[in-house]
């Protein structure tokens, strides 16, 4: 695969990197920390082996890392069934090696974001183990959601609600009450009611602010409150309303005050946090202040989403509408213009991803038809979605705002989609219904060598099984092939901070295209994405900066091929 790229000097240490609102243009990539890299070759990713592997995620050029779950979990959801929110769980390593990985990264400029899951606990967690030992009327069950059944003999759960993993969102207990849980049975449901629940997470949020992190990723963020009194929803497969339609369980108007309260702690630390010494956070723009909250938050419009992001509320929410789009030119310009018209009046900055933890990798999603959702067990063309892919990369890289990159995407790495069934770990798969449960594909751990029983994840194998085809995808492998993915996200990633008018912003200008094109302007920047299957001409606005494809200008005029991304400027 050929691309394009024309180098440009790198950036200084500039007003634009020095902004305590660096979130606002941020790149933030997410580690999956059990599959990002082993340190002591007991097939698991751990803290040391994220430690080790920064220098990695500085020379690629982000800003930030966002770190899903370590604390102490039975693991019944790969870490999100959180049974001590302050201590890390030993699989990954302990406080000391969270306090080295945070202290390494500050001295490399990079930030670094943490998961926290507030909408629900372990079953493992002290509270709702006590709740559960000291019976009905035990004050601790008001921290929770115990009710008693309905029926006759109280056999049927409260109401009508499932869990998004399937089967319904209730589970007795020995007793005969029963107890909430929006996910697995093995993560209760959170009372934020009580006053409690609301105190434990402030202290939370201080102690881990205390270590010296940036901020935190917001875990089902629209789903901390109820609709009062727990109404049944009144009909079936209710995970496909997800983010379509309005729930009793998510996106409730109480959740707003809860972030009010939790963006005023966050605020007493922004202006006290000491940045790194020495020369190595030299060109990083590091700044004191500027710690965030990114919020997960499935709502059914773009414009309710933009209701989490008020300035008194959290600093960025994902965009999933934007994620679930397919590589339609149509369909791109419509949420792209929803999304920055959405976001204006609130003054918070659009986000763009195509990929995450929950996710098939966008690079097997568009070597599918369009319409198959965001969980897809086909491989599909391979060569088709990974042109895509990098496309769509430059696409989202161009956009006003900040971006999320997924670990490996950088790699071009697809889905593994024939995991045997014995391997899989994902809840939602053993439940039989609600979502289809192979989010096991997206977090095969990544290769970082050609060789070795892991491709370089680790020196004890991988706790699922990758594809030998992903030696040819390793970092040792794509490291200075200019035509691989991996050059293509260190060039895309040193452009976008070179250039003036790549980064934060609210608008585009769209310039006239070919059907099937999107064009548009950033100031002295342009951007031309083909989603079409056929190759088109546009005029040649300027110096070519990177091409997803091999592009040829003659005349004035550029011969963009199918699915390729082109960035030039008109300096």
């Amino acid at each position: 695969m050929s691309q394009q790229y024309y180098a440009t000097a790198p950036a200084s240490t500039s007003a634009k990197a020095q902004r305590s609102d660096w979130w606002r243009d941020a790149v933030i990539y997410q580690v999956y920390p059990r599959s990002f890299a082993d340190s002591n070759g007991d097939g698991m990713g751990d803290l040391e082996g994220i430690r080790t592997r920064l220098p990695y995620l500085r020379e690629l050029g982000v800003d930030a890392v966002w770190l899903s779950p370590f604390y102490a979990s039975p693991q019944a959801d790969a870490g999100y069934d959180v049974a001590d929110y302050r201590a890390v769980d030993p699989m990954f390593g302990n406080l000391l090696d969270a306090d080295a990985l945070i202290r390494d990264a500050r001295g490399l400029g990079l930030r670094i974001i943490v998961d926290l899951v507030p909408n629900h606990s372990s079953d493992q967690h002290e509270w709702f183990k006590r709740a559960v030992a000291e019976g009905p009327g035990s004050p601790l069950r008001d921290r929770y959601h115990f009710r008693p059944g309905k029926g006759a003999n109280g056999e049927l759960p409260p109401n009508d609600w499932e869990s998004i993993f399937g089967g319904p969102a209730w589970t007795r207990v020995a007793d005969g009450e029963w107890y909430l849980h929006l996910f697995a049975p093995e993560q209760p449901d959170f009372n934020w009611d009580h006053p409690a629940v609301g105190d434990e997470f402030r202290s939370i949020l201080r102690f881990w602010l205390d270590m010296g992190v940036d901020g935190f990723r917001i875990d089902v963020a629209h789903g901390l409150v109820k609709a009062e009194g727990l109404p049944d929803l009144g009909s079936h497969d209710q995970v496909k309303l997800l983010g379509n339609d309005v729930m009793p369980f998510f996106d409730q108007d109480g959740v707003h005050e809860i972030y009010r309260q939790w963006r005023l702690i966050l605020d007493e630390y922004s202006g006290n946090k000491k940045g790194p010494e020495g020369p190595s956070a030299e060109g990083r723009g590091w700044e004191t202040g500027g710690r965030i909250f990114v919020a997960e938050a499935w709502t059914p419009t773009i414009e309710r989403t933009a209701n989490y992001v008020r300035s008194d509320e959290l600093h960025q929410a994902f965009n999933f509408q934007y994620l679930s789009t397919a590589w339609d030119a149509e369909a791109l310009r419509g949420v792209i213009d929803r999304t920055l018209e959405a976001m204006r009046p609130v003054g918070a900055p659009a986000t763009w991803v195509l990929s995450n933890h929950d996710v098939t990798r966008h690079a097997t999603r568009f070597a599918n038809p369009p319409g198959l959702g965001t969980q897809i067990r086909t491989a599909g063309d391979r060569d088709l979605g990974l042109r895509r892919a990098r496309a769509a990369t430059l696409l989202m890289l161009a956009l006003p705002g900040s971006a999320y990159i997924y670990q490996g995407e950088e790699l071009g790495l697809p889905d593994v989609v024939d995991l045997p069934d014995a391997v899989r770990q994902d809840p939602a798969y053993f439940r039989g219904a609600g979502q289809d449960g192979f989010r096991d594909g997206c977090r095969v751990p990544i290769p970082w060598t050609r060789e070795g029983s892991s491709y370089g994840f680790g020196a004890g194998g991988s706790w699922l099984p990758q594809p030998s085809e992903w030696a040819d995808l390793s970092v040792e492998a794509q490291t200075g092939d200019p035509d691989s993915t991996l050059e293509l996200y260190r060039s895309a990633l040193a452009v976008r901070r070179a250039q003036p008018d790549l980064g934060a912003g609210d608008a585009v200008e769209w310039l006239r295209a070919p059907e099937g094109v999107l064009a548009f302007r950033r100031g002295e920047f342009v951007c031309v994405a083909n989603t079409g299957g056929e190759a088109v001409t546009t005029p040649a606005y300027g110096r070519l900066l990177l091409a997803s494809g091999e592009v040829a200008e003659a005349d004035g005029d550029a011969k963009v091929p199918a699915d390729t991304t082109v960035w030039w400027t008109t300096a």
